[in-house]
């Protein structure tokens, strides 16, 4: 789903037998909210985990509905706690109203495994566009939920505040470059590409 000023993507990934992941949830009104409620319940899914790829405003806005929805905490990487912290600011500095998001109160980091009905989902860290970045690989399936590291034939801005072009740089061709050629990689922002047509053609990192 597509949500926000800043067009972000929402993505739900739902497990075999109905539960599933809320990643990035962008929602930022009652008609964003409704649709991923209306979204989910419209599938009988059982939403299980609220997973930040990172915490700039366009991901989280809608933490707090899926809090207050389903029960959910959100869980990220422990280095984008300052980046949470600077939203309010951030949403002044943008004219947005901010929404304040529930705590976290429980981290991600680098290799974990995630198992959604018995598929394994690997974490892996990937900064650069911001310090406490990560991506969602499900190696079985063969996609990755990159977040705002890599889009069709772009990388993620780094001029933002954690943002470094070398660190990102690396992070795509150490990490998401390493992954098969013929993975989907669903971006934070714009339509999906593969790993294999990134290395070809991107023009900021090719591999």
């Amino acid at each position: 789903m597509v949500f926000n000023p800043f067009q972000e993507n929402t993505f739900i990934i739902e497990g075999n037998n109905g539960s599933c992941f809320i990643i990035d949830p962008g929602c930022f009104n009652a008609t964003e909210n409704n649709e991923l409620k209306d979204f989910i319940a419209q599938r009988g899914l059982h939403p299980q985990k609220l997973i930040l790829t990172h915490f700039h405003l366009d991901h989280v806005f809608g933490n707090q509905f899926v809090h207050d929805q389903w029960g959910l905490l959100p869980t990220g990487h422990k280095d984008g706690e300052a980046t949470l912290a600077g939203n309010e600011r951030a949403c002044q500095v943008y004219g947005l109203p901010h929404i304040p998001s529930p705590p976290i109160t429980h981290f991600l980091a680098d290799g974990d495994i995630l198992e959604l009905d018995g598929e394994q989902i690997k974490v892996i860290h990937v900064p650069g566009h911001s310090t406490g970045h990560i991506a969602l690989v499900c190696e079985t399936s063969g996609w990755v939920v990159a977040g705002d590291v890599l889009f069709q034939n772009s990388i993620g801005r780094t001029d933002l505040p954690g943002g470094d072009f070398d660190t990102l740089a690396q992070s795509i061709s150490e990490k998401m470059y390493a992954l098969p050629d013929d993975m989907v990689v669903y971006c934070g922002h714009g339509p999906e590409t593969t790993i294999g047509s990134e290395k070809f053609s991107n023009p900021f990192v090719r591999g």
